[in-house]
């Protein structure tokens, strides 16, 4: 019933909190020049300084890189829109990725059933392939796409429909997952099975209503599909 599964990255693969949290502090330092403007320029970013946490509706969460960075370039002087972009796509690189699972060995497991793998980002495709061969499972994933990479940015369908296309597979039998309503609302626009996990920032109440299944964590994924096909053998 389900050939293929088409992940979201940050949240869904990497542990959102450790791993963006990091980079966000980063970026605050480099461009803040006292405490106050980073706990300021923080605040624009959805994100708490003082907690070190995320807050409700930050653009880091779900917003492409080039979305993220026009939000936060009239809160700055001295600086052009080209430059922070390239500053925040470098930083990107470096952002110290936490797996929020094992990912060989479930990803590995999902490739061994004969699913084909791919990975839809709002982050660019540069860093977000850094960051799975810095995890060792570049190799398992057959389609990357990044916001830069000719598809546009989640909630919009075009990636998901590009891995589809690539791969030959119905969007019927593939399965969008992601931590955040951007991935369910483009899984429901790509004609996509919608899998919400719970590694990001979104609880699962709010997910619920946008999701054909909520689960805590990608370590279940192969045994909810496994499911899906015991129902509809044939479908």
């Amino acid at each position: 019933m389900i050939d293929g599964v088409i992940f979201d990255k940050d949240g869904t693969l990497f542990d959102f909190r450790s791993s963006w949290g990091a980079w966000t502090e980063t970026m605050l330092g480099e461009l803040a020049t006292n405490p106050d403007t980073a706990r300021r320029l923080g605040l624009v970013l959805g994100y708490d300084l003082a907690t070190r946490q995320f807050l409700p509706g930050s653009p880091v969460v779900a917003m492409t890189t080039p979305e993220i960075a026009d939000i936060l370039h009239p809160h700055l002087t001295g600086i052009g829109i080209d430059d922070l972009n390239d500053r925040m796509n470098r930083q990107a690189v470096l952002a110290p990725m936490r797996p929020a699972v094992d990912l060989p060995a479930v990803l590995g497991a999902l490739k061994a059933r004969g699913l084909r793998l791919g990975l839809a980002t709002n982050d660019t495709e540069m860093p977000a392939r850094r960051h799975l061969s810095d995890a060792g499972v570049i190799d398992l994933f057959d389609f990357v796409a990044g916001c830069d990479s000719g598809y546009g940015g989640k909630p919009a369908a075009g990636q998901l429909q590009a891995f589809a296309h690539a791969m030959g597979l119905r969007p019927s039998r593939v399965a969008m997952v992601g931590d955040s309503r951007h991935d369910l609302d483009a899984g429901l626009a790509a004609g996509m099975w919608r899998v919400a996990v719970l590694t990001g920032i979104a609880e699962a109440a709010e997910l619920a209503p946008h999701a054909d299944v909520v689960l805590p964590d990608i370590s279940t994924l192969l045994a909810w599909i496994d499911s899906k096909t015991r129902a509809h053998p044939r479908s």
